[in-house]
């Protein structure tokens, strides 16, 4: 007992700096998302809160979730339709910790998922650079770069109106953002685990050290696919060097065997994936510049597109160039500080080998994808190619930074040193301050809560919903917090019910390639109809079993629907001041 004492002394006195480091980076990270899914005011008198994208992005999670855990695979916002071209790997997991611990989902994605994932990555992030190498203070600066790396997105709003904000000013999400994206927070569990299996499988030729490496980059494609897509490229392209200037092989088994375990889990779920990105070279660049929520810079803008449209080349490259340099460096922030590690292996005074290339591949894959592709329906969601980008150059920065703290004379070292923490700083507490206030953006009230809570312990069925209005929404914008139904188009009655919706959360549905707009136009047909015979085919073609309505959103004013209760063979189930709930007889 007294050698577990002295021994775990010893093992805090010694690595204190980490342990305060881990501490507060995941801290830091779970403030995103820690209130979201809990009462936000006094007594719970206004319902539960959403804070950040959560009131979209994390209930279509709890979506996904809540279908996986019923062992269906059908889409739950497009009843009749299975689950397609999306990674279903943090659902998977989510929902079988679920399953063995009876946990709400909710409480598990929003306020216990989220630490365990932000410990398990500055862990993974502290080995990963141990074991590639083989310093404590490279791999303690690249936690922190990891943790408090951001952008320079603060410097444009606080000289365009004094505030500290603008995360995604130049278009990226930072890095105390990661956990709002929980497949891309576990991606980096499995790339980091994947990387030390592969650096130990390249030095000892362990045939279980590549077993585990292929596996766990291998299964990335279901759990993100932007990674498992950089991962695939970043082997091909360092497999292929290998072979050319080794002869050896060994990557060779790595890139077979993942892209096998790819291809098998990945393909199943993808419908017309091919027409998913399109061609549209610096769709990024453009908008940044013009958008008002971001650069909003016109003239610059316009400049632009006018060389480009005239084939004026040479001012066309130049103002392309000081685009593409200004979303660079405005999105790295302090972390510019890794293209040192360029210096160093052009002087050949960093070890380069076949994980280097692997790793340089993936960061120009990164990077470079998002600048000739968008995503058909959402160009924007290609930007999260870019996130790797980041990850990646936020280790170079730690390692960067070590080495130059060590070359720097006393006196120059300490005004780095502040200057790294006033950025990271001045950049964390630009995103915090979007999930720190006490009122959130969306709520969903006790009425709504209890309405969905009871159709939840009803029998299964297809759920319909009133269309998403976004013309109410657009014009409750002041009125925070926003009811659910008046945030954006979400999966909320799917996530709090548990069942199927006919049609909800649009946004993913045209992310994920469904025919959204037909099935609207019914919906909208079937509400306004006043014929009998019509109304009740409606339902039991599409085999509605129950309405969900949120009353302040009815299309239809004074109205819930055109036809009644009794003429389309309704039964009120449910009601209470803001929702009503008909069962289909």
């Amino acid at each position: 007992m007294k050698m577990l004492k002295k021994s775990t002394l010893v093992f805090l006195k010694n690595n204190l700096s980490l342990i305060v480091l881990l501490f507060v980076g995941t801290a830091s990270w779970s403030l995103t998302m820690v209130k979201s899914g809990l009462c936000w005011d006094a007594k719970c008198a206004s319902g539960v809160g959403f804070w950040g994208p959560n009131g979209h992005d994390g209930i279509w999670h709890l979506a996904i979730i809540e279908r996986l855990s019923n062992f269906s695979l059908e889409s739950p916002v497009f009843a009749g339709e299975p689950i397609r071209n999306y990674h279903l790997g943090f659902g998977i997991i989510t929902a079988f910790i679920h399953k063995i611990t009876s946990i709400e989902i909710s409480v598990l994605y929003f306020q216990i998922l989220p630490i365990v994932f932000s410990l398990l990555i500055g862990w993974l992030v502290y080995k990963f650079i141990l074991t590639w190498r083989g310093s404590k203070k490279e791999a303690w600066w690249s936690l922190f770069f990891v943790y408090f790396g951001s952008g320079f997105g603060f410097v444009i709003t606080l000289l365009r109106s004094g505030v500290v904000t603008g995360e995604s000013m130049f278009w990226s999400q930072q890095a105390i953002s990661t956990l709002v994206n929980p497949p891309f927070a576990l991606s980096l569990i499995f790339i980091l685990s994947g990387f030390i299996f592969l650096i130990r499988y390249l030095e000892h030729g362990n045939v279980k050290d590549m077993i585990f490496s292929s596996l766990f980059l291998g299964l990335l494609i279901q759990i993100k696919s932007y990674a498992g897509v950089l991962i695939l490229l970043g082997l091909g392209v360092s497999t292929l060097w290998q072979i050319i200037q080794k002869r050896e092989f060994s990557l060779l088994k790595v890139l077979i065997l993942s892209s096998l375990i790819s291809f098998a889990i990945f393909f199943p779920f993808i419908k017309q994936s091919s027409k998913m990105l399109v061609f549209q070279p610096f769709w990024f660049l453009e908008t940044m510049m013009t958008y008002s929520d971001r650069l909003g810079w016109d003239r610059f803008y316009s400049a632009m597109t006018t060389y480009k449209m005239g084939k004026i080349w040479f001012k066309e490259i130049l103002a392309y160039g000081a685009a593409f340099v200004t979303f660079l460096v405005g999105n790295m922030g302090s972390r510019i500080i890794g293209f040192y590690i360029f210096v160093k292996m052009f002087k050949k005074e960093v070890k380069f080998g076949e994980f280097e290339v692997f790793v340089l591949s993936i960061i120009f894959f990164a990077v470079s994808i998002p600048m000739f592709f968008v995503q058909k329906g959402t160009p924007w969601n290609t930007i999260q190619f870019f996130y790797y980008f980041l990850f990646f150059f936020s280790l170079f920065a730690g390692i960067s930074l070590s080495w130059l703290l060590n070359k720097t004379k006393l006196m120059f070292r300490r005004p780095l040193l502040i200057l790294v923490l006033i950025l990271a700083f001045l950049g964390g507490w630009s995103t915090l301050c979007h999930y720190l206030p006490s009122t959130p953006p969306a709520k969903l009230s006790n009425e709504e809560y209890s309405a969905l809570k009871f159709l939840a312990k009803q029998p299964d069925g297809v759920v319909l919903t009133y269309p998403f209005d976004s013309i109410k929404s657009k014009e409750a914008e002041l009125n925070a917090p926003r009811p659910l139904y008046l945030y954006v188009s979400s999966a909320y009655v799917s996530a709090f019910s548990n069942k199927t919706v006919f049609l909800e959360d649009e946004v993913n549905l045209d992310i994920t390639g469904y025919d959204w707009k037909n099935r609207r136009e019914k919906v909208s047909g079937f509400i306004s109809n006043l014929n009998e015979k019509e109304g009740r085919n409606f339902l039991e073609t599409n085999n509605i079993k129950y309405l969900y309505l949120a009353k302040a959103i009815s299309p239809l004013p004074g109205e819930k629907l055109r036809l009644g209760e009794s003429q389309l063979g309704l039964n009120n189930i449910f009601e209470n001041q803001e929702v009503v709930i008909y069962e289909v007889k």
